[in-house]
């Protein structure tokens, strides 16, 4: 089978997009491949279709749990056996998806990069029959980019596991600096860089200078027909906003990452099927989100990076029809991204003091917690011990970064069961422990597989089956799991705290100052140029393109900056019309003023006598009582 009868199978095109073909190729010549795409640019297929073409499994490395899961999904839907390994799993399901994946005929093993940190994983891995190696958001792994996660780091060890297999490193958003480092960071040998122009001509990039900022989105989103996104700086302006608009008639609704996961799903449902016109988010909201007609995508602040405005605005006109990216600031707005810079960066002193009660807040023993997984509620934590939540978060990047823990993002896994006994020893344990013996069938009956893997399950589901309580079924499932008849993880909907080592004191912990300067410095200069692409009064798109390294772009005609400079040109071409109509009248003979108005042909009144008053003080024309002469 070619790649084109796998391309059609399974997905229905007849053909590849621009530059997927070239790609696929190159993975399947067994060279390290960079690709660098605009999101929406099809990425994906790039590395699924050699998978399917060759034999074995591909390691899918990727920071965005919602974006494996629906990858997984997707895949599943077309026949294709794919899994993912994400935080909130119990030790018992990896070692089952691991083995699955080395013995099962398995084609894809999606991780989070932190799972890499595990002996566990890597150790199964290297049994694997791996035939690629895929690093999606490729950014990540260099310090250099607008998202650095430092797990990524250990993406070689991947390598060293399976020396001779190609490495796929794809991003949609990497300045020359960036797509450097990456090649270097992932040990690339025969490497071949594949670089997709960023510029989106259908999007129309534009920027104004608002102290009204409402005002201006309800222009835009009564003048432009489909579905839109509205960013926005936290929580509460979501709820703000979406409010404001629904009062002027406007459907909207509401997403942020303190959602659980059934309302966030509902919403995102509801959006995806256009029975709400706009989605006001923080930058939670997106990610995996496949939905080709959104008609405009608005920032009513300024983004932290060039690099995460352009993917955000970019989810815009993924169809290829005409689509408006608007960026709205003002003064304060500059300002506030400025003290952002402080917030980003606490001192070594306060990094190592919330390391510290964060051993204080799971009561964790000094020597304790190394491999540990826990919930972690970071507004709890940083109500409790009084702490900025921003410097916080970025307190646990730093501590990311010197390998002391690895915070997950929010994940919504259901409740999960899986029997442990064999089908001879349960039917003993059920005459043994008739007290459970209704409760076992029930379970038996309701869930298929449910002796071969752990299988989700849903306790009030079990209530009414069985005629008892949530917290009953619950008690019971907990019990049969103290008697190791079952595996039962309950369901969770939070964010997750790895511990990579054991609680050290705060004498011996190092925390790289140089990284914090570095970061500093990196942080710095993305502000700036934000606040350079708002208030620098040339081609936005050009601006963008520049700062991706593709300084031969030509003008978009589209942005707000070329609109303004075509209406200027066309004023300009106008009055030189009329100027050139005055002086040909007045070539003839004197005329009074009336005349001289009467006598032009092109612009109103207005622009007439403009012009004549120019050419009056410029003594270009003359004035004798009433008659104008030359």
């Amino acid at each position: 089978m070619t790649i084109h009868n796998i391309l059609l199978k399974y997905w229905g095109f007849s053909n590849f997009r621009p530059l997927q073909e070239d790609i696929i190729q190159s993975v399947l010549d067994g060279k390290d491949t960079l690709a660098l795409m605009p999101t929406g640019g099809g990425k994906s297929l790039c590395f699924q279709i050699p998978a399917l073409y060759k034999p074995g499994i591909c390691i899918v490395v990727s920071p965005l749990i919602a974006l494996m899961k629906d990858q997984v999904e997707n895949l599943k839907e077309r026949g294709i056996k794919a899994m993912a390994i994400i935080s909130g799993m119990g030790k018992r399901e990896v070692d089952i998806a691991l083995d699955n994946c080395i013995y099962g005929d398995f084609k894809f093993l999606y991780l989070s990069p932190e799972r890499l940190l595990s002996d566990l994983v890597r150790e199964r891995i290297r049994h694997m029959n791996v035939n690629l190696i895929a690093i999606d958001e490729a950014h990540c792994v260099s310090q250099w980019g607008y998202d650095f996660r430092p797990p990524y780091l250990h993406i070689p060890q991947l390598r060293e596991l399976h020396p001779n297999i190609p490495v796929l490193a794809l991003t949609a958003s990497a300045t020359e600096r960036v797509a450097i480092d990456i090649q270097d960071k992932l040990n690339f040998k025969k490497a071949q860089v594949f670089r997709k122009s960023f510029e989106r001509k259908n999007l129309s990039y534009l920027v104004y200078n608002e102290e009204n900022k409402f005002r201006k989105l309800l222009s835009v989103a009564k003048n432009v027909k489909g579905s839109g996104i509205v960013y926005v700086r936290n929580r509460r302006e979501t709820q703000e906003v979406s409010r404001q608009l629904n009062i002027q008639g406007i459907s909207a609704d509401f997403y942020h990452a303190g959602l659980d996961t059934p309302a966030r799903m509902k919403k995102q449902s509801a959006w995806k099927n256009s029975e709400v016109k706009i989605m006001v988010a923080t930058n939670a909201f997106g990610m995996g989100i496949d939905k080709p007609d959104v008609r405009f995508v608005v920032h009513l602040d300024l983004p932290e990076s060039l690099e995460a405005y352009y993917q955000e605005a970019g989810r815009a006109g993924r169809d290829e029809l005409k689509a408006y990216a608007v960026l709205l600031y003002n003064e304060s707005d500059k300002l506030l991204l400025k003290k952002r810079l402080e917030q980003h960066f606490p001192s070594i002193d306060e990094i190592k003091q919330i390391y510290h009660n964060l051993g204080n807040y799971y009561q964790l023993a000094y020597g304790a917690g190394e491999g540990l997984t826990l919930d972690f509620d970071l507004a709890e934590f940083c109500s409790r011990f009084r702490y900025d939540p921003v410097r916080t978060l970025h307190a646990l990047k730093f501590l990311e970064h010197d390998e002391y823990l690895v915070l997950s993002e929010t994940v919504y896994l259901p409740s999960r069961v899986q029997v442990l006994y064999g089908q001879e020893d349960l039917y003993r344990f059920q005459v043994q422990q008739p007290a459970f013996d209704y409760f076992i069938k029930i379970l038996l009956r309701s869930y298929g597989g449910i002796f071969d893997r752990p299988v989700g399950i849903n306790e009030n589901d079990l209530a009414k089956r069985t005629g008892i309580s949530r917290s009953e079924v619950i008690s019971m499932l907990k019990k049969l799991k103290d008697m190791e008849l079952i595996s039962y993880e309950e369901q969770t909907d939070k964010p997750h705290l790895y511990f990579i080592t054991q609680r050290l004191d705060s004498k011996n912990m190092h925390i790289d100052s140089k990284y914090l300067f570095e970061r500093f410095q990196i942080y710095k200069e993305q502000i700036q140029s934000v606040i350079a692409y708002a208030e620098e009064h040339k081609c936005r798109s050009q601006q963008i393109l520049r700062y991706f390294n593709e300084s031969h772009a030509p003008l978009c005609g589209t942005c707000d900056v070329c609109l303004e400079n075509k209406r200027k040109a066309k004023r300009n071409t106008h009055n030189d019309q009329i100027i050139k109509e005055i002086l040909n009248e007045l070539s003839k003979n004197p005329l009074h003023l009336n005349q001289l108005v009467e006598s032009i042909h092109t612009g109103n009144n207005k622009e007439k006598l403009d012009a004549i008053r120019i050419l009056l003080d410029a003594g270009t024309v003359k004035v004798n009582g009433e008659y104008y002469y030359l």
